[in-house]
Formats: structure tokens, sequence, C-alpha cells
């Protein structure tokens, strides 16, 4: 019985260990799958540490030949500043030597000085003086790859008379003659004595049209101001080169002295520096009331300014520009440019090629006179109109007849009416 119990007991264990064993599995609640994370953007390629951004461009550079000092207060100082604003706008840069001339580099000749640009890395050579007009082609045709400006020339002027084809070279000159005759009309509008002089560089054809534009303004200012025509006397003396080199020129120092102690009491500077002011304020001192009209600076009447008249100056910076942009950027054409004032405003500096600044000794009176006879040149006035007749009575221009640039560019003589040399003896 004991035996039967145990069997059952056994039995019913092994049962409950089948069904156990047969059951489902617990189910489980289903797992979510987990966010996606947060797109990021791509973290930006940066160049190994090794790699280094290109160097910068050169700047374009361009060399200057000055023929006299490059501070000397006149033409030299004109065309120095001129290049800095070439630096200026155009991120340019100027090298330059100055006293190119033979007193200061005998010797030496300025397309051999122009090699000296090249070789420190000048790309473009401006030759700034009339007197390197010959050394500015020999350096052109010998370096056609340079590219070369020549102030106040006329090698490549197609309508000139000595007309060459040089690729490479332009020509570049300011309408001077528009400042001489405002400067000559301030002159007549100021003396007390009628007698005007004229301190001249030396003789060519830029220095006689020059003189006798200032003739012009004079005598047509003297006669509107209802004076004697026959009563204005207007003198030109020269010296012998742009400034004073001793043992070779005439002293121009001596020239104002002459001028002033014999009654001629406005001097119009012709060279590239100023001196006739200081001589102006000396006589003034001692009691002989002296005036003089400055050239080619803007700021060449601060050498003696209650002396001074005016300046009619030269403002190359913005044809320079014009000009080294071209051979930047591939558009240069040789070419001869003869610039004009901007009669809208004579003194602007990014657009007037030449000016005029009036001096502390212009009066009030005759400021506005001035004021008057610039309206009239901006209207189309033109004192290069006939009659006129050369110095020595010549008739150059009949009457009503207007001069064409190359009557003014290349006159023969000075003018009828005036006293002084028309050609080197």
């Amino acid at each position: 019985m004991r035996k039967n119990l145990i069997r059952l007991a056994f039995l019913a264990v092994a049962l409950t260990l089948v069904v156990a064993a047969c059951a489902p599995a617990t189910t489980q609640a289903p797992t979510q799958p987990p966010a996606p994370a947060a797109t990021q953007p791509p973290a930006p390629t940066q160049p190994p540490a090794d790699t280094e951004a290109p160097p910068p461009a050169e700047p374009f550079v361009f060399g200057m030949l000055l023929v006299g000092p490059y501070n000397d207060n006149g033409w030299s100082q004109a065309h120095y500043e001129a290049g800095l604003y070439v630096e200026e706008k155009l991120g340019a840069k100027m090298i330059y030597l100055d006293k190119v001339n033979p007193a200061d580099r005998a010797g030496t000749t300025p397309d051999q000085l122009a090699e000296e640009l090249v070789a420190q890395g000048a790309k473009l050579v401006i030759f700034n003086s009339d007197d390197m007009k010959d050394a500015s082609t020999t350096f052109a045709k010998n370096h056609p790859d340079v590219f070369v400006i020549m102030a106040s020339g006329d090698q490549v002027w197609k309508d000139g008379k000595v007309y060459e084809e040089i690729p490479n070279l332009i020509n570049i000159m300011g309408r001077m003659e528009y400042g001489k005759m405002i400067g000559g009309c301030a002159a007549a509008l100021s003396t007390q004595t009628g007698k005007i002089g004229y301190l001249g560089p030396l003789i060519n054809d830029e220095t006689r049209r020059l003189a006798a534009s200032a003739y012009l303004g004079a005598k047509h200012c003297w006669e509107q101001a209802g004076n004697d025509p026959a009563a204005l006397e207007f003198k030109v003396t020269w010296i012998g080169f742009w400034f004073h080199i001793p043992g070779f020129t005439t002293d121009p120092v001596d020239v104002s002295k002459d001028f002033y102690s014999t009654g001629f009491d406005v001097v119009i500077s012709g060279i590239d520096n100023p001196v006739n002011l200081s001589e102006a304020q000396k006589y003034t001192a001692e009691g002989t009331p002296s005036l003089g009209i400055a050239y080619d600076y803007v700021a060449a009447c601060d050498a003696a300014p209650d002396v001074c008249l005016g300046v009619p100056y030269f403002n190359w910076g913005p044809d320079y520009v014009k000009a080294i942009k071209s051979a930047q950027d591939g558009t240069w054409q040789s070419q001869f440019i003869w610039s004009g004032p901007d009669w809208a405003d004579i003194n602007n500096h990014d657009t007037s090629m030449i000016g005029f600044v009036k001096g502390n000794a212009l009066s009030d009176e005759a400021s506005a006179a001035l004021d008057n006879f610039i309206a009239e040149l901006a209207g189309g006035l033109n004192l290069w109109t006939g009659p006129i007749n050369l110095q020595d009575g010549t008739p150059y221009l009949a009457d009503g007849e207007v001069a064409t640039d190359q009557q003014v560019w290349y006159l023969p003589q000075l003018l009828e009416g005036m006293e002084g040399l028309s050609a080197s003896e």
C-alpha cells in the first residue's frame, strides 16, 4: 500500500513538470526602437595644416625720372605727388630718381637711368621733362616690353611734326596755355606800372607758346579793364634751362632783381621753381611793391604768400592713373594726350589736369574780374584767334582765324607786342 502511494506521488510530480515544460513563455512588452540622433551638418573641411594661402599679388611697379629735386615746390614735385596719387588709387608702387639733368648727373643719360629703374622692377617708366624726349624714344625702342610715358613730348602725335610709331609709348601734356592765360590776366589786373616780366627757362616750342599765352591773357584783361593797349609792356628773359645751374644758366634771382628794379612790378615765372616770389617779397619789404605769379605746383605760392597773385599748376595724377591702369589691365594704346582744365571745376583734384589757385596778394576786385575771365574761357573764349602776328610782324592768324593745335604747339616765334628772344642766339 505504501509503495503504491509513493508511486502515485512520483507520477504526480512528473506530470506537473511535463505540463510546465509545455506551457508558452511569458510575453514581454514590445521594445521601442531608439529615437534617431539629431542630424548635425557636416563639419567644414579644413585645409591640411601645412597648406598656406596664396601670396597676395605683387603691386605694379612704375618708375619716374624727375628733372629736378622731388621737393622743388614746382614742376618735379607736381609729378612726384602725382605718383603718390597713383599709388593711392591703384595700389601700385612708385620708384624714382630725381635731379636727372646734366649738372647733377653728368656722364649719364635719362635712358641709362631708366635702365636702373627697370632693374629695380619697374614695368613702366615716366620721363618727365621735354629735354628727355630723345632719351625716352631711345629707351622705348630698346625696351618694347616696358611701358613708357613721355610728359610734354609729341613723338606719337599722328598730326605732329615728328610722329613715330612707338607702340609702348604715350605722350601726356596739359593744356597749360589756359593756365598761363589766367596767370597773365591776374598780372594785368594787378600791375600798377603796366610792366610785366616773364621769367623764362630755355627756348623751344613749349616755352614760346606758354609765354605767348601769358601775354594773350594779360593783353585781353588789360584792355577789358579799359587800359591803353600800347601802354602794356611785356618782356621775356630766358635763363637757359628749367632751373638755375651755376655756371650754365643765367641766375633767375638776378633776372628777377633786374625786373623789379626797373619798374616791372609783376613777374610771371615760367621756370620750375618760384624764386621770383622771394625777390618780390624782398623788394616789397624794402618799399618797392612787387608781385609774382608762380608756376607748376599747386602750393608754390607758399614760398612767399603775401606777394603771390596765384599759381597755374599741373595736376598729372588723373591722366597718370588712366595710363598706368591701362598698362595693368591690357588696354594700353599708344597715343598723344593733351588734357585741358575741367571747366566745371578747374581745381578738382580728380578730374582737372590744369588748375589755378589764387594768391593772397590778389585783390577782391581783381579776383572778381579773374573769375569772369575764367568763366569766359569755360564758355568758349579762345584768345588764340586772329588777327595775331608773330614778333617780326609776319601774319600768323588772319582776322577771325582760330589757331589749330599744331599752330599753337609749334609756335615759331613770340608774338607781336612781346619783347625778348624768340630763338637762342
